[in-house]
């Protein structure tokens, strides 16, 4: 029998293949404040289901963590009206890019998924019901802060204002929305949570702490509460299989083989069911606005630790 592969050795020379790489792709230039961004950044965190923690490269440096703040959202919305949400939000890929509003137009207002921006902020407009904007995304920042069991994660405000003040795209998508009633609190209220939840900055240690309820069956580890029953835990890795990358779905599943959700900040949340909580983060995008390199280093880790849920 052919011994397992050493977490920490894999990881670190993984860390160490894509620091000496030269094709970092281009980071996003629309959000000011994410053009700064070093691209010759990377850093990698695999929390295991026994607890390990294997780390490489810049993991404990904080960045932008954009829409992978959607995995969260969708769980807390979830938590709040059930399937209920379903009706607002569909589950199919939308195989255009993650700000296009065709679609909408065509179904009525109703986004395809709750990973791509139109679907996020109806998502986002679930958890503010009944809340004012202050308290909605106070929820979110303590959630996230419980699930990786680390009270240091904050909000990046200069991230936030910059992403308002180039939201154009996002305002039409909310008032679209709006028109066919599938947006019901104000626009102005549900963006602004919606700007600032993907402003959280994390870094890939504290990010793949937090999605460690979808490699265990939807509970927390560090206190062993339930988060999410382990049928919904399976459905949101469903989804984030099939719609997590936008229009790069496909290929994300097809070479890398886990569900995973990536923002344009340049990270990347992927689960090994039942194996490992994984979080990548290289600001270089690629054409669909995934990490280039962040997608290139979770297909060495698959394979080299034999992790894809469709086999070795």
């Amino acid at each position: 029998m052919t011994a397992s592969p050493d977490l920490q050795t894999v990881v670190a020379e993984i860390a160490d293949e894509m620091a000496r790489r030269p094709d970092r792709g281009e980071v996003a230039t629309y959000i000011p404040e994410l053009a700064r961004v070093d691209p010759a950044r990377f850093g990698i965190a695999v929390v295991a289901a026994d607890g390990t923690v294997a780390m490489g490269g810049d993991a404990d440096v904080a960045f932008s963590i954009q829409s992978v703040s959607k995995v969260f959202t969708l769980t807390l919305a979830l938590g709040k009206i059930g399937d209920r949400l379903w009706r607002r939000v569909g589950r199919e890929p939308s195989g255009s890019p993650f700000n296009s509003i065709v679609q909408l137009e065509r179904e009525q207002g109703v986004p395809r998924n709750p990973f791509i921006n139109a679907g996020a902020i109806a998502v986002t407009d679930a958890i503010l019901s009944g809340h004012q904007p202050r308290e909605a995304l106070g929820e979110i920042l303590r959630f996230m802060r419980y699930l990786a069991d680390d009270e240091q994660i904050v909000i990046d405000e200069a991230v936030a204002a910059s992403e308002k003040g180039a939201g154009f795209r996002n305002v039409a998508l909310a008032n679209y929305m709006k028109s066919f009633g599938v947006i019901e609190n104000p626009v102005d209220y549900v963006l602004g949570v919606y700007f600032h939840h993907c402003a959280i900055a994390m870094s890939c240690r504290q990010l793949a702490m937090a999605g460690r309820f979808l490699t265990h069956a939807g509970r927390n580890p560090s206190t062993g509460h339930l988060v999410v029953t382990a049928e919904r835990a399976r459905r949101i890795n469903a989804v984030m299989l099939t719609c997590g990358h936008y229009d790069g779905s496909g290929e994300f599943a097809y070479r890398v083989g886990l569900p995973g959700k990536s923002g344009v900040g340049g990270g990347i949340l992927a689960v090994a069911p039942g194996r490992a909580s994984i979080a990548v983060w290289s600001p270089g995008l690629d054409a669909s606005g995934n990490s280039h390199l962040g997608r290139i280093a979770l297909e060495t880790l698959a394979k080299r630790m034999g992790w894809s849920i469709f086999g070795a």
